[in-house]
């Protein structure tokens, strides 16, 4: 998480400056230096975050998202791509609603790039070996559903789940 983007984001939703000031403080810039015996080290930068175990971090990783949801949902609705988009803290879900399985696809793979891009701009890192596809169909009896091909854009090939 780049940390340097919280402040940023608080200004531009309007909060009070004091706000802003108050997690710039907390998380940007802090200092510490060691002591040893008669040995004292000079003060040194130490930006080591917020863990997730902080009661901070879901404040913090809220407004975060929200900011890159947003342009998410621009860039969709620019490119007409249907998407509906779930966050829960630091799982999200991707959702179309397509009778088509090669539509559903491609908006996939589409919206796949630009949230992968734009995580990449934010610092964030996408686990593509967490990553799962699901086709849900009205469709009785066998369906091999198409495969998902994200190697283009750094992921994997992945395959619907079996249910």
């Amino acid at each position: 998480m780049n940390y340097h983007l919280i402040p940023l984001i608080l200004d531009k939703a309007r909060f009070n400056p004091k706000i802003s000031k108050f997690f710039s403080d907390y998380i940007i810039g802090r200092k510490t230096q060691y002591f040893w015996n008669n040995f004292s080290s000079s003060l040194f930068e130490v930006n080591v975050g917020i863990g997730q175990d902080s009661a901070l971090f879901p404040i913090l990783l809220a407004f975060y998202f929200s900011s890159l949801f947003y342009i998410f949902e621009k860039y969709a609705k620019n490119l007409k791509i249907p998407v509906f988009f779930l966050s829960f803290i630091d799982n999200s879900l991707l959702i179309y609603q397509e009778k088509s399985f090669e539509k559903t696809n491609l908006f996939l793979f589409c919206s796949y790039n630009i949230i992968s891009s734009l995580f990449d701009q934010f610092g964030l890192v996408i686990e593509y070996r967490k990553t799962e596809v699901f086709h849900f169909s009205r469709i009785h009896g066998f369906f091999n559903s198409p495969q998902l091909d994200l190697s283009y854009i750094k992921g994997l090939v992945l395959s619907p789940k079996e249910t």
